[in-house]
């Protein structure tokens, strides 16, 4: 058992930060007028708002094309004009199915009906609003109508279908069971497709986010035997948004696909079911008994099949055009206009959504507030800011995606960062993206304190890594997909930031009935203090990137990054050439021994395809290069620029992630434009760094590695090329 250190013990380990005497990109003359503003906006910070429009947004559901849904958009407004913004309604025309029939069966050898209901608490009447609350199904599930044995295939990942062939289990013409968890949920039925199963069922299995890990709701915060998580399987790793414009924004009268063409749309119906309705189908199952880390919490023994349990499926939606609100909320900058500073949270919610996503819309609203009134005080920002409130994120990002596609243009010229948000809870700092912008967040970070602890949010994370056998130095995470940053950055090459608080807010409430104000105010964050430090970590990070002398962007600790990102691709080429290579002298010994022995029974696998080495060479010459052309740009004093030079500067930097991007895109899915940061196309949230390389080494096509090694190559040397404008400028 690891030794646990106490964590008033660790303070002493990290960095102290005191009275600043310095702020990244800021001239010296101006950084105790920046930390003068920042004091002035901690001050005027409300929990109490939070609260009340927390009650409010969540009073009803407001999935996309609600009444419900429209009010908050425009009560909106009305608070964003109230504090000095220009602020309007975005409306697009998306693509989104309501659930007309969801059935499901057990056949044989014995017979059940699923529920598939959400049962009412006592105690919390917003679960108690009956018709209105929305029904447990997956958005973007094709319909369908379908009866066949049933497969257990734990979380329906790709090393569960691996252990499924080494056992001869084929899934081919049968309805797969998965768990929640393991990868995200649009995986499960993508790969059960592929592995030619007919159907998926998806359920929540307590041992996840049920009693096996507290008290279920009312009593506690997890999830109870009734409760259903919705959700997205819409296949966002090939394109997020709208599913039947493609690239182009969905306004009223853009040109649509035909819905049977739109790939996107699973291949196979999938339902996400309960753990109460789990139960009689898992136990309906024979077969091999499940591997032990496939088992659940279930009083089950958990068993594969296929079989004898036999399930009919039936789904069938109303596939409807429904309109998505943003609101975009503008304060016009006094100095720079045409640079702007955009922080984004969505809006709509499966259901009540107090969690997911209101508790970081409302966090957002009161920094919007408040630095609104400091600009009725005369302090008003030298760039642009925009704050947008996102419709239509749960289904697939639609609405920021639709916005971004409709606006692409504008925003490559004149976005300097995006940074997003969406729930948020009580616990340690998490932030992830753009590798340019570690410093300056890190440097946040380290001046706002934590709510519970009284040290700053880096201090905490840092002890708790260091606990855990981590490292303890401040790092930003890479961003995959899961919420509206993903449009920004990977399409659109705008740095972006995913920040929010969690680790101590743990329940099973995610996109279930139970995700209420009542559920929130209980189990998160009962007094909206780590709210109220979400707004002023994020109001911070946006008002040093809107009045910041020269854009804080930093370069050395992006390549150190990039270089680590380099050693671990060379490294899964260099274990699977290993791997390989035991494989094969095993079937060589098995092979030799079978011909001194032929009545013992080896083993008798074939050799596998030796894994060629690659030339990485190009990518780390180009690194290498590239390293020298950062370290000269880190070793100047950028702030002692006259302004002219520090206005061609900003330019530069601003455009400095698109030189990270690739007209074509990745490889069978050129939306996304990266060459750093990716969903992996198997793992759906889940970030694939140099994803283009990567996943052509994981999948085995060394032609295909080679080619991207090349490109990847030109795409670190536009960078270089681009840094080294900016050093001549300089010069």
């Amino acid at each position: 058992m690891k030794k646990l250190i106490p964590l008033f013990l660790c303070i002493g380990l990290f960095y102290h930060a005191d009275a600043q005497e310095s702020i990244l990109g800021f001239k010296p003359a101006n950084v105790s007028k920046e930390l003068s503003t920042e004091a002035a906006f901690d001050a005027q910070l409300k929990a109490q708002n939070l609260d009340d429009w927390m009650k409010l947004m969540a009073a009803e559901p407001h999935y996309v094309g609600t009444e419900y849904g429209r009010k908050n958009a425009e009560w909106m407004v009305k608070q964003f004009k109230s504090w000095g913004y220009d602020a309007k309604i975005e409306t697009y025309q998306v693509l989104f199915p309501y659930p007309k029939v969801r059935l499901l069966e057990l056949t044989g050898p014995t017979t059940y009906n699923a529920k598939l209901e959400n049962v009412a608490v006592e105690g919390d009447d917003y679960t108690k609003q009956g018709e209105a609350l929305l029904p447990s199904y997956n958005a973007f599930s094709t319909d369908g109508d379908v009866e066949a044995e049933l497969v257990f295939v734990n979380y329906g990942v790709p090393a569960d279908y691996e252990e499924l062939e080494k056992l001869g289990i084929d899934v081919k013409g049968k309805i797969v069971i998965a768990k929640y968890y393991g990868s995200w949920r649009g995986i499960k039925p993508k790969l059960a497709a592929e592995k030619g199963a007919i159907g998926c069922i998806i359920y929540s299995d307590p041992e996840d986010d049920g009693y096996y890990q507290g008290d279920v709701y009312p009593e506690g915060a997890f999830k109870n035997e009734t409760g259903v998580q919705r959700g997205s399987v819409m296949d966002m790793p090939l394109y997020p948004g709208d599913v039947l414009t493609p690239g182009y924004a969905a306004t009223k009268d853009a040109k649509r696909l035909d819905r049977k063409d739109a790939p996107t749309i699973t291949k196979i119906p999938v339902l996400p079911i309960s753990y109460q309705d789990a139960k009689p189908l898992l136990a309906a199952l024979k077969g091999a008994v499940a591997p032990p880390s496939w088992r659940g919490a279930l009083p089950i023994t958990y068993h594969i099949g296929p079989g004898p349990a036999k399930v009919h499926l039936k789904l069938e939606f109303d596939w409807q055009l429904k309109p998505a609100h943003n609101v975009i909320a503008t304060m016009k900058g006094s100095m720079f206009p045409d640079q702007w500073i955009m922080r984004g949270n969505h809006h709509d919610a499966w259901v009540h959504g107090a969690s997911d996503p209101v508790s970081g819309m409302v966090a957002l609203m009161e920094e919007a507030r408040v630095i609104g009134e400091l600009a009725k005080k005369g302090q008003k920002p030298k760039r642009t800011i925009v704050y947008a409130a996102w419709d239509a994120e749960e289904p697939g990002l639609i609405g920021s995606t639709e916005w971004v596609e409709d606006h692409e243009k504008e925003l490559q010229q004149k976005l300097v960062a995006y940074i997003n948000t969406d729930g948020n809870g009580r616990g340690f700092f998490g932030a992830g993206g753009s590798h340019t912008l570690q410093a300056m967040v890190k440097e946040v970070a380290q001046t706002v304190k934590d709510p519970q602890k009284g040290v700053s949010l880096v201090e905490r994370r840092g002890a708790v890594e260091m606990l855990n056998g981590g490292d303890s130095d401040f790092k930003l995470y890479a961003l995959g997909s899961g919420s509206d940053y993903t449009p920004f950055i990977q399409h659109s090459g705008i740095p972006s930031l995913n920040i929010g608080f969690g680790g101590e807010s743990s329940g099973g409430e995610y996109h279930t009935i139970y995700d209420t104000y009542d559920h929130y105010k209980r189990f998160k964050d009962f007094d909206f203090a780590y709210g109220v430090t979400l707004a002023k970590t994020a109001g911070r990070i946006v008002l040093r990137l809107a009045n910041a002398d020269v854009l804080p962007f930093e370069l050395k600790q992006w390549e150190t990054t990039v270089s680590g990102y380099l050693d671990e691709v060379m490294k899964t080429a260099d274990d699977m050439r290993t791997a390989v290579e035991k494989h094969n002298m095993l079937v060589d010994k098995n092979a030799f021994e079978l011909a001194a022995n032929p009545k013992e029974p080896f083993l008798k696998p074939e050799k596998k395809e030796i894994v060629p080495y690659l030339d990485f060479s190009p990518i780390q010459n180009e690194l290498a290069a590239l390293k020298g052309a950062i370290n000269t740009y880190a070793s100047f004093e950028y702030t002692k620029l006259d302004d002219a030079k520090t206005k061609a500067l900003n330019e530069l930097l601003m455009k400095s992630e698109s030189q990270l991007m690739s007209s074509n895109g990745l490889p069978r899915r050129g939306w996304y434009k990266h060459q750093i940061y990716a969903p992996g196309f198997y793992t759906g949230y889940g970030v694939k760094t140099l994803p283009a390389v990567r996943e052509a080494i994981e999948q085995e096509d060394w032609k295909e590695a080679q080619a991207e090694i090349i490109k990847l190559a030109e795409t670190f040397k536009q960078f270089r090329t681009h840094i080294e404008k900016m050093n001549t400028l300089i010069k």
